[in-house]
């Protein structure tokens, strides 16, 4: 199965990735520049910065070919070179963001994250940072035939679907669970307490239910624990503790390394499988596999932001952290008028 292709013209997202180094195993575009959200204008926000991601085999070799095209694009760092460049990029979630850079008459901000991190965390979960953005819609501007990449990105979207179904009751609506799966990435970010709009999750969602349905659609209707309702925009899941002990034995392994600290007493070390079928029979579940994500996301939303620092210097850092909290304050606004 590949990962759905959205329509939408691509003409200008592609013209930003002719400004850099073209040894790319993914790029995608995302974010409010991309996709309309709720309480915006009728389009995807002509003012918003355009937001990226740059999957590459070799970052050593990619910063070094970027800093001879784009040196200003860099903070400080640009003067340690290459090696230093992508030492800093292995903290946190494994990426490395220029922001604030104009071009092509716009701002853009782009991360740089190697093919195999990015397929660790897709697959496993390690951070679900780049995992996380990626379950939800984005404009893929070019892909490789890397068949490993593809597969994770096939199985973190799978992931995504079964973690959303621990956290939901026995009948939900279709927006319901993208709902969920929106805000998967968002549980635990210290930065939707402040910095994020905190109805971002629902601004997300509800104008680009047609985008979730193109990215999530077959994975459902393949689904043998699912009563997809697709006429009704109904869905009806199995919440046996049968049924939930096989969806939380088919959660990314780090998921599930978390939810076994949770609950296994310091000590007992007892076996993943005995853990996961005493939290299955648990009533509190949901509870523990969305304590499981939050910790998860907590780790490297911190240590990721606490990058930007470095790796954006302390101008940019200041300049873009206004503009989150200018975005949180209107989103807030909005909710109280």
């Amino acid at each position: 199965m590949a990962l759905p292709a959205l329509s939408s013209s691509g003409v200008k997202f592609r013209r930003v990735l002719a400004h850099f180094p073209q040894e790319l195993s993914l790029a995608f575009a995302y974010g409010s520049g991309v996709f309309r959200q709720a309480g915006a204008s009728a389009g995807p926000g002509e003012n918003n910065m355009l937001d990226f991601v740059f999957a590459v085999d070799d970052s050593v070799t990619w910063h070094m070919m970027n800093l001879l095209k784009n040196r200003s694009h860099y903070s400080f760092l640009k003067v340690f070179g290459p090696k230093q460049i992508t030492s800093v990029q292995s903290y946190g979630a494994g990426i490395y963001y220029n922001t604030l850079v104009p071009c092509n008459g716009r701002m853009i901000k782009y991360g740089v994250i190697s093919t195999d991190t990015l397929i660790d965390d897709l697959l496993h979960w390690k951070t679900l940072y780049v995992a996380g953005r990626l379950q939800k819609p984005v404009k893929i501007l070019t892909q490789n035939e890397n068949s490993k990449l593809q597969a994770a990105l096939v199985s973190n979207l799978k992931s995504a679907v079964t973690a959303a179904f621990l956290m939901l009751p026995e009948s939900f609506s279709e927006e319901d669970l993208y709902m969920q799966i929106a805000g998967l990435s968002y549980s635990g970010d210290f930065r939707m307490v402040i910095g994020e709009d905190r109805s971002k999750v629902q601004n997300i969602v509800k104008p680009n239910v047609p985008h979730f349905q193109k990215l999530y659609s077959n994975i459902l209707q393949d689904c043998p624990q699912v009563v997809y309702k697709h006429h009704l925009g109904r869905l009806e899941i199995d919440k046996s503790p049968e049924g939930q002990f096989t969806q939380l034995m088919a959660l990314p392994r780090t998921l599930q390394q978390k939810i076994t600290s949770l609950v296994d007493p310091p000590g007992k070390n007892r076996d993943v499988e005995e853990i996961l079928l005493q939290v299955a029979y648990d009533p509190d579940c949901g509870f523990v596999v969305h304590q499981g994500i939050s910790g998860i996301v907590r780790s490297s939303s911190i240590v990721q932001s606490a990058k930007t620092i470095l790796t954006a210097g302390a101008k940019k850092s200041i300049t873009y952290s206004m503009k989150k909290l200018y975005k949180m304050t209107k989103g807030w606004l909005r909710k109280t008028s």
